[in-house]
């Protein structure tokens, strides 16, 4: 239910909230907050929270610091795990300078517009983001180790799957605060697991993505355990990925999974570096289900993008050499301007493949070209391309390439 700023401030008041979070994240995806008092609540929707721009990375330096969060009433969300009495509750935060105009390197926003554009070309996009995570032991002082909490399977059950119980809590922790998970399993890690979520709109997606997260850092910690995002935590296992479900559909109200396709293919190499940001992201590919090749196919889950079986009105594509290292604000607005610059060029699909490339010898990966095969790869796939710069603000480009 979305409620309007008025209603906010008054359920603020009758359900005894103290704090109130306002959430965003930097460039690079990784969360932050400001604690503000009830009290605070109707001058933040009124004038935003000003905060020091020049401590966030990506941000800018110290010589126009300051930027206000302006709380999204939409995102309303309680915090389970802080106390009943004085309780805590989350919004996600539009940023803004102070002139009230949108600040570039606000991801959000990134999203938000790629949406909005989308819509006015007459196609509503849907996203299913699956993210696969480790969980570790901690030492005796608290800190992480690469000690498994496990050394379960795929989709093995208690009592080799330890992390049963913790995904169960984290499916509860999710649904209280209004987030719908649809399944859970251990992966084919030690100690790995995935839970996937039902379909939604763009930005609630990756609103949610951002949340699970939390939750499962939270959660993990709570349980005496530390949940590892990463894309390769262990040398030898399974990367974690963090694959992204697309369905689009036009305003005839017929689906357009066929012109995606194309179209994210086109650009992969030039999105990449935004899907797979870190040195880890490149030690993953390749290995243990992450593609490396530019590929399409059925079922199949050697390649780049495949369409699982399903009915017709759940078909859909998965972009599956995404990683949790990503901002998925990001990530999902290159992937619906891709699709769309697809569907509407009318670019054809290339053959599907029906080989498993990780078993294919040279004679048949030779006929494919691969993803960027490592950071400076990518770095230098983003920096020369024209799409990259009409999506992706160039202050965020320049994070991200280092310069």
């Amino acid at each position: 239910m979305i409620y309007s700023k008025d209603e906010i401030i008054e359920y603020v008041r009758e359900e005894d909230v103290k704090f109130i979070r306002l959430a965003f994240c930097d460039i690079f995806g990784k969360q932050k907050n400001i604690s503000i008092l009830a009290d605070e609540l109707p001058r933040a929707f009124e004038h935003g929270i000003a905060f020091d721009a020049s401590s966030v990375a990506g941000f800018g330096d110290e010589s126009k610091s300051d930027l206000f969060l302006a709380p999204d009433p939409s995102t309303l969300k309680p915090m389970p795990w802080r106390p009943e009495h004085g309780k805590v509750v989350r919004m996600m935060s539009d940023i803004v300078r102070p002139d009230g105009s949108v600040f570039p390197c606000d991801t959000r926003a990134v999203l938000k517009r790629e949406t909005a554009k989308a819509a006015g070309a007459g196609y509503s996009f849907f996203f299913g983001p699956e993210q696969e995570f480790y969980l570790f032991c901690l030492d005796e002082n608290g800190s992480r180790t690469r000690i498994p909490y496990d050394d379960a399977g795929y989709m093995d059950i208690a009592p080799e799957d330890r992390g049963e119980n913790v995904r169960r809590e984290i499916c509860l922790t999710l649904e209280q605060m209004g987030i719908c998970p649809e399944s859970s399993h251990h992966e084919e890690g030690p100690g790995q697991n995935e839970i996937d979520f039902r379909y939604s709109d763009p930005l609630t997606a990756a609103d949610d993505a951002q949340t699970f997260r939390t939750v499962v850092r939270t959660v993990a910690r709570r349980n005496g355990l530390y949940a590892d995002f990463s894309p390769r935590p262990l040398e030898n296992a399974p990367g974690n990925g963090f694959h992204v479900n697309v369905s689009v559909k036009s305003d005839s109200g017929c689906g357009e999974c066929g012109g995606m396709i194309p179209g994210i293919m086109e650009r992969i190499r030039e999105m990449t570096l935004f899907l797979n940001p870190t040195e880890n992201s490149y030690l993953r590919f390749g290995k243990h289900r992450a593609p490396k090749y530019i590929s399409w196919g059925f079922e199949n889950r050697s390649l780049l993008i495949r369409v699982p079986a399903a009915p017709e009105e759940y078909r859909r594509i998965e972009l599956r050499s995404p990683d949790p290292a990503s901002n998925p604000y990001l990530a999902f607005a290159l992937i619906i301007a891709a699709s769309v610059r697809g569907i509407e060029e009318g670019l054809p699909s290339p053959a599907p493949t029906y080989s498993n490339l990780f078993r294919a010898g040279a004679d048949v990966t030779g006929a494919y070209d691969t993803l960027p095969l490592s950071l400076d790869a990518a770095r230098a796939a983003a920096r020369n391309s024209g799409f990259i710069r009409s999506v992706i603000p160039e202050e965020i480009i320049a994070g991200y390439c280092g310069e």
